[in-house]
């Protein structure tokens, strides 16, 4: 399978989640995933399978914790009262969702719950905020343009 075949085919991998935001998440079809992703995460280059490059970003917040409480507060400190928060996972079957930066900030546990890699795009400023669990958050704005992959 490819990945257009691939993408958004488990989203019972991030179903605590869903239940809990109903409505008020959007599911991101393939190519709203991809664009998002272009302005985001593919600017940067990967370090492993799932680990962002971060020397070619404008790091801004660095926090050691790694629990819902620190990810609320950095949504609080980053994202604008309507801004649009698009959450990436470590792989492709669970689809993006895109919800609203209060309610992202409310759910925030629920949102590290459902795996131990995650990214959160702020739309609005662009922001990104990454989740390594075990290593915390990292935030910064991506690069203004795509770099060439490390491996």
């Amino acid at each position: 399978m490819n990945a257009r075949e691939t993408y958004g085919t488990r989203p019972e991998y991030i179903g605590e989640i869903l239940g809990l935001l109903g409505e008020d998440a959007v599911r991101l079809s393939y190519d709203e995933h991809r664009e998002f992703a272009a302005t985001s995460l593919n600017r940067f280059p990967a370090i492993g399978s799932v680990r962002l490059d971060r020397s070619v970003a404008d790091v801004v917040d660095r926090r050691d914790t790694f629990d819902g409480a620190t990810l609320a507060s950095l949504l609080d400190a980053h994202a604008g009262p309507d801004e649009l928060v698009v959450v990436f996972w470590d792989n492709l079957p669970p689809p993006s969702i895109a919800l609203p930066a209060p309610l992202a900030a409310r759910h925030a546990a629920a949102i590290l719950d459902e795996g131990p890699t995650c990214w959160l795009l702020l739309t609005d400023s662009g922001t990104l905020i990454e989740f390594q669990d075990g290593e915390g958050f990292t935030t910064g704005r991506p690069p203004a343009a795509a770099t060439a992959r490390t491996n």
